[in-house]
């Protein structure tokens, strides 16, 4: 009988289904990655980098096969809202220790990129136009490429975000992924 559709191939519940589990988890940890030392230390220096716990970094590293390159983080993740307002000290000192990336600021209307840049470019690298609200999702793909920018590759961009409107954008660009704004700026524990 073949598997019908959404089936994720795991062991039947049928007779036999205990060792049929312990094949299945057998292939699965098979297929795992045994990393020397050596990587697993760079990689943990390098989530230490780039601002994120090792867990985060780790899975966009395996589900990409990149290096994160780039933030965008969008001005409602930097809690800007007016053109004027300062940066919250958390959020400022979070960018200003980002090592070896590329941090961009996505404005959204009807903010400006060079309003949102105007004194802020000690923690931002630039400022690029977000996405329309009401923007299709072609439009919102050309924006994603536009404010990742050239030379730059969409799977090693991830988009820090405050709204599911973001996550949505990160998906039209095809990112390497989306974190939520609390997650990305809290503190470890």
């Amino acid at each position: 009988m073949t598997p019908g559709l959404g089936h994720n191939l795991g062991p039947s519940l049928e007779p036999g289904q205990s060792w049929r589990a312990h094949c299945w988890t057998r292939a699965r940890q098979d297929l795992l990655p045994k990393l020397p030392i050596e990587v697993v230390r760079n990689r943990l220096r390098r989530a230490a980098e780039i601002g994120l716990d090792y867990r985060t970094y780790a899975t966009v590293r395996a589900s990409t096969g990149r290096d994160i390159v780039a933030f965008l983080f969008s001005t409602n993740a930097l809690r800007l809202f007016r053109a004027d307002q300062a940066m919250e000290q958390l959020r400022k000192d979070k960018l200003a220790g980002l090592r070896g990336c590329k941090r961009t600021g996505l404005a959204i209307a009807p903010l400006t990129p060079q309003a949102v840049l105007r004194g802020r470019s000690d923690v931002l690298d630039g400022v690029a136009a977000a996405p329309h609200v009401h923007a299709t999702w072609s439009d919102a793909a050309r924006a994603m490429d536009a404010a990742r920018g050239a030379g730059l590759p969409a799977d090693g961009v991830i988009l820090v975000g405050d709204t599911a409107m973001e996550r949505d954008w990160s998906q039209a660009g095809r990112l390497a992924g989306y974190l939520d704004a609390a997650r990305f700026f809290t503190p470890p524990a």
